[in-house]
C-alpha cells in the first residue's frame, strides 16, 4: 500500500464510515476498538486534512424515477476539454463525469428517467455540442456499488 500517513485506526474509521455513514462517534469508537475521545479527534483531523469529504446516503435510482442508467464515451474536440468539462458538467441526469485515456477522452454517467430523456442527452445536448467529436452509449443492465476504503 502507498504511504498516505494513515495508520491502521485511520484505516478502520475510513472503512467503518464507508460501510455506514450513520455511525456514532460512540459507535465508531467501539467497532475500532478505540476510546470515544480517539474516535472523534481523529475524525475530526480526517475531516480536515480532506480524507473524508462529506457523508451521504445510498439511494436506488430506480426508486426515485431513474431507472435507465447509461455509460456515455466522449470524444472531444482537441484542445477544447476545459470548455466540453464545462458544458458536460451541466447534463440532465449527470451523475460522473472523468477524463480517461485509451479510446475515447471521457466517460460520463447518466441517469434518466426514460429512454426519451437519454436521447435527449445524446442526440440534442452532446452532439449539438461544438466540443464533442463523437459518442458511444452502453446502457447499464445492473450494477453494483463496492465501497472504497
Amino acid at each position: 500500500m502507498p504511504d498516505t500517513g494513515l495508520d491502521g485506526v485511520d484505516r478502520a474509521i475510513v472503512h467503518e464510515l464507508v460501510a455506514d455513514g450513520r455511525l456514532s462517534v460512540s459507535a465508531l469508537a467501539e467497532r475500532v476498538n478505540v476510546s470515544r475521545a480517539t474516535a472523534y479527534a481523529r475524525l475530526e483531523r480526517l475531516t480536515a486534512a480532506g480524507v473524508i469529504t462529506g457523508f451521504g446516503a445510498a439511494v436506488d435510482p430506480a426508486k426515485i424515477g431513474l431507472p435507465i442508467t447509461a455509460l456515455i464515451l466522449v470524444n472531444v474536440r482537441q484542445h477544447s476539454w476545459p470548455e466540453a468539462r464545462a458544458e458536460l458538467l451541466e447534463l440532465p441526469g449527470l451523475e460522473y463525469l472523468a477524463f480517461t485515456s485509451g479510446g475515447f477522452d471521457m466517460v460520463l454517467l447518466v441517469r434518466v428517467p426514460d429512454v426519451v430523456s437519454l436521447r435527449d442527452v445524446v442526440l440534442v445536448r452532446l452532439h449539438g455540442s461544438p466540443h464533442v467529436r463523437s459518442t458511444q452509449t452502453i446502457f447499464v443492465l445492473d450494477e453494483q456499488r463496492v465501497p472504497v476504503g
